[in-house]
């Protein structure tokens, strides 16, 4: 039932104590150890954007590892430049011979002959502490991203990856001897040694790229090293350090690349010749960047594990995400320090992980950095309308699945390396930014134009079915059947169909506010045209007479749910039943071939179906079995205790960061355009709390929970508009027209008029 009524309205700032400003114990978050991590995905992680940093222990010897987000060797797929390469090639294997020898030989096989393109790392500072003895502690201060490193001796060490400059810094006190300081870089030239002893396959070496191995440039206090990858790429390291005191070691250092998108116009040497900041003064820009970016969004939870997890979640968010610099791949910032390419190249995986990534952003307030992913989306867009036209052989725009730095297929297992409906997904990223921010001129000159292109593109590459429906020629979803004959489909999985209908919805929308009537109505005949989405009594199948009928870890088939929202439990009881039957049958098959990303994708379905109780208990199996004590997700069952079958440790971060959003869809929720509070927390939290979280059309919303019950709403709106709310004092959807920065606050006294 819809009331219009009228909230009481302040025009002041928000000081009103709706909520507490701050979670209760801000020492409890980050991480704290108390002795430094020796193995390099357990390490203390730094970041800003554009730079990361591990910090661990290796042979007697504090490893500071240095990565660089836009440092990929980015030689071309000369297998994809064949006449050969294209859809209608891979349909006519598919359907007519009923082989894909052809097509593995074209698309897949290719990854085990050339392991580039790839991310590729950049070395390490080390530091010889083993005359420092025993560490007393290890603490990574996540409000101001400091590690503090404490011996037992007394010497204290300080390190942060500055998050206003590009540069890194480090300081030790108190030092009772003499420390050293050296960088060690990447092996790329093969000498028989320790490179080969690894213990990963020889496909992942970095001696398989090619390169020799760079110079080195050593002074007093400085070194350079400057190390030449594929083509006109190359980076460029340099270090420099002072010793005011015999007890003080303080330095600091950058990392510059030339040849890509995202190179500075000067290299790292010169930069730091110039560069003057001392220790404290580099210190200052830092913590004001990180205090102004906690103050865009906090929370308090009940659940001590669930609140600092979120801390972490948001801290590693922040250190990987930031304007100007490439947006979060599997690993962002964080390449392995292992003598190795990283897992799956480091690449962008369009599937999936990229995704996953930014969906905490929006309503946690972060949108300039969740606006990352698109400004990169945006800056690839040419590239995919290039790969549309080769591979699909028609206009509009598909981005590879998976992908380089610069948007361009790498290859692997063909039905989802080459999916057809990839820009779907991506597409819900600029829908988004947009309805979060309610920023027309984003809209206008950059959602709407990208969309626009994916809805074209599967205008041009459908055909009409005997029923005059509209399908794919060939289909697929995620990982079904692997990269066997039968993963690919002749009627359009619920998957690809899932981001077809939401590209046209969304393009309709967006079409609509802009005032282009014409294109609306044609978008929505488009959609018509479509068929509806699959299900049996099991729920949703993966395709028309094809069920789920194994476990598996990507919920794919689902994907119209959640995160499009074009199936919800608010649309009635036929709804409700069917998405409620979709998540009982995957639970029901087991968790044998989950990794950790499932739990926390499954938790955030719970949360839309207002289970909070089955949220937790899923977030707590991801955080305890499938996460390293720094808080990466490994993706295997860490603890062997039956929650998978898979017991590896690959390191990718989508799991994390969907873990961050089911605990924020548990608090709110306005993808349906109606505000609901707390909509999801288990039945025995007493007090929860969050501070302007992000709302759908521009709202900022606090609210108050204590003893049971909601205490108190703010809202401030943004933008304007028309405000949309389930009032939980009076449990009926109300709605008033704002205007810009106006606040309005909800409490059980507030006076309500007709």
């Amino acid at each position: 039932m819809k009331n219009k009524k009228f909230f009481i309205l302040f025009l002041g700032f928000y000081i009103l104590n709706v909520i507490p400003l701050q979670a209760k114990d801000q020492k409890s978050h980050g991480l704290q150890f108390s002795t430094i991590p020796t193995v390099w995905d357990e390490a203390i992680p730094l970041g800003n954007g554009i730079m990361g940093n591990l910090l661990w222990e290796r042979d007697g010897n504090l490893r500071l590892a240095l990565d660089r987000a836009d440092l990929w060797d980015l030689r071309p797929v000369k297998e994809f430049d064949s006449p050969t390469y294209s859809y209608q090639f891979v349909c006519d294997e598919v359907i007519h011979n009923k082989d894909l020898s052809k097509v593995r030989a074209l698309i897949d096989d290719r990854s085990r002959k050339d392991c580039a393109p790839t991310k590729i790392p950049v070395g390490a500072i080390e530091f010889p502490i083993s005359g420092l003895g025993k560490v007393k502690k290890v603490d990574l201060d996540i409000h101001t991203a400091v590690c503090t490193i404490t011996w037992e001796c007394g010497a204290i060490g300080r390190f942060f990856t500055c998050a206003t400059d590009k540069t890194g810094h480090f300081r030790f006190e108190n030092l009772p001897i003499t420390l050293s300081i050296d960088l060690q870089t990447p092996r790329f030239e093969d000498n028989g040694s320790s490179i080969q002893r690894v213990s990963a396959p020889r496909t992942h070496l970095l001696t398989r790229l090619g390169y020799k191995n760079g110079q080195m440039k050593r002074r007093n206090n400085s070194i350079v090293y400057r190390q030449k990858a594929y083509g006109k790429v190359s980076y460029e390291v340099a270090l420099k350090w002072e010793t005011p005191t015999s007890q003080i070691l303080e330095g600091s250092y950058c990392i510059t690349t030339q040849g890509t998108w995202y190179s500075e116009t000067v290299q790292a040497a010169d930069f730091m010749k110039e560069y003057e900041k001392d220790f404290y003064t580099a210190l200052e820009e830092h913590t004001g960047w990180w205090n102004a970016y906690w103050e865009k969004c906090r929370i308090h939870l009940p659940d001590p594990v669930l609140e600092n997890q979120w801390y972490l979640e948001m801290y590693k968010f922040g250190a990987a995400s930031r304007k100007e610099a490439p947006p979060i791949c599997l690993q962002a910032v964080w390449t392995a320090d292992n003598g190795q390419t990283p897992p799956w190249r480091g690449d962008f995986h369009n599937d999936l992980n990229t995704q996953l990534s930014y969906w905490p952003g929006y309503s946690a307030n972060h949108l300039e950095e969740s606006g990352v992913f698109t400004d990169w989306l945006w800056k690839i867009k040419d590239n995919g309308e290039d790969f549309t036209r080769r591979f699909f052989k028609v206009s509009g725009l598909n981005v590879p699945c998976i992908a380089t730095l610069e948007g361009k297929a790498i290859g692997g297992w063909s039905p989802y390396s080459h999916q057809p409906t990839t820009s779907g997904w991506l597409a819900h990223h600029f829908y988004q930014q947009w309805k979060y921010g309610a920023d027309a001129e984003f809209l206008k000159n950059r959602a709407y134009p990208w969309v626009k292109e994916a809805a074209r593109y599967f205008e041009n590459v459908s055909v009409k079915d005997a029923d005059n429906k509209r399908k794919l020629p060939l289909s697929s979803s995620p990982e079904i059947n692997d990269n066997e004959l039968d993963a690919w489909f002749q009627q359009t999985t619920n998957y690809d169909l899932a981001n077809i209908r939401f590209t046209y919805t969304a393009a309709a929308e967006m079409a609509d506010a802009l005032g282009l009537k014409e294109e609306a109505a044609y978008w929505h005949r488009q959609l018509a045209e479509w068929p509806d989405f699959a299900s049996d009594s099991t729920g949703l199948t993966i395709a028309p007479g094809y069920p789920l009928t194994e476990s598996h870890r990507h919920l794919s088939h689902m994907l119209a749910f959640h995160p499009f929202g074009l199936l919800d439990v608010s649309q009635g009881k036929e709804a409700e039943e069917l998405i409620k039957r979709s998540i009982h049958h995957v639970e029901e098959l087991g968790n044998e071939f989950w990794i950790g990303y499932t739990y926390a994708w499954l938790a955030n379905m719970y949360a839309r179906v207002f289970n909070g109780d089955a949220a937790v208990r899923n977030l707590h199996i991801f955080i305890k079995a499938f996460c390293s004590p720094n808080s990466f997700h490994l993706n295997g069952d860490q603890l062997k205790k039956g929650y998978t079958s898979f017991t590896y440790r690959p390191f990718t971060l989508e799991g994390n960061f969907a873990c961050a959003s089911a605990i924020q869809e548990m608090l709110l929720q306005s993808h349906t355009g109606i505000i609901r509070v707390f909509p999801a927390i288990p039945e025995g939290w007493r007090e929860v709390g969050f501070n302007k979280m992000r709302a759908v059309g521009g709202f900022l919303v606090s609210a108050d929970y204590r003893n049971g019950r909601v205490q108190g709403i703010t809202i401030l709106s943004e933008k304007g508009g028309v405000l949309k709310i389930l009032n939980p004092f009076t449990n009926q959807i109300e709605e008033r027209s704002t205007k810009p920065g106006e606040i309005i606050k909800l409490t059980p006294m507030s006076l309500v008029r007709k």
